[in-house]
């Protein structure tokens, strides 16, 4: 770190780098809204499906974050775990409109707020259980005929359940950038009211 890194960090010039874990099943539409909320000459024109995981960057008034494009892919869910210990925050990205497997975006739900996550010293670095993590759930997809509305989509993810960590849902349209801005907005005052 330079001289004036140092010097805008201690003027609180210098924003806060925040790691955000960005999951849920494919096809959700996690690339496009990280994508939606890169500045506009940064954006990709084409998306395509992440294979593994892609590290994003953007910014926001006071944060910089850097998101975690997890694949939602069956067989790159359970590499998931090995990034827990990295975020500080969740996004949830759910396809309002594929109501067949919203059992299987509940299951996975679960899961990443059950883990346990032990080290070999078997101390809780990877925890999510435990740990006061916000989460942003995107309802995306809300342009399509069959999309169902995000109320019904906490209540089939039995999200009212979640009583140890901060959440709110948002309806979202990624193609169209709808819903992205005040799903951030809440993300960062739930980063900057931990950080203080």
């Amino acid at each position: 770190m330079g001289l004036f890194d140092k010097l805008a960090g201690w003027l609180g010039l210098k924003k806060k780098e925040v790691h955000v874990l960005c999951l849920g099943l494919d096809n959700s539409g996690k690339t496009t809204i990280i994508n939606k909320l890169k500045p506009s000459n940064a954006q990709t024109q084409d998306i395509v499906p992440t294979i593994g995981f892609s590290i994003e960057k953007f910014k926001t008034s006071s944060l910089s974050f850097t998101v975690f494009d997890m694949s939602g892919q069956g067989r790159y869910r359970n590499l998931w775990e090995h990034y827990y210990k990295e975020g500080q925050a969740i996004i949830f990205v759910i396809d309002s409109s594929d109501k067949l497997r919203m059992v299987v975006a509940k299951e996975e739900l679960d899961t990443l707020l059950n883990h346990p996550g032990y080290s070999l010293q078997r101390i809780a670095i990877t925890d999510i259980k435990h740990r006061r993590l916000p989460i942003l759930f995107f309802a995306n997809k809300m342009d399509l005929r069959d999309a169902i509305s995000s109320v019904k989509v906490s209540q089939l993810l039995s999200l009212e359940n979640i009583k140890d960590k901060p959440w709110h849902i948002c309806a979202s349209d990624a193609l169209k950038g709808e819903g992205l801005q005040e799903g951030v907005d809440w993300l960062q005052d739930q980063i900057q009211a931990m950080k203080t």
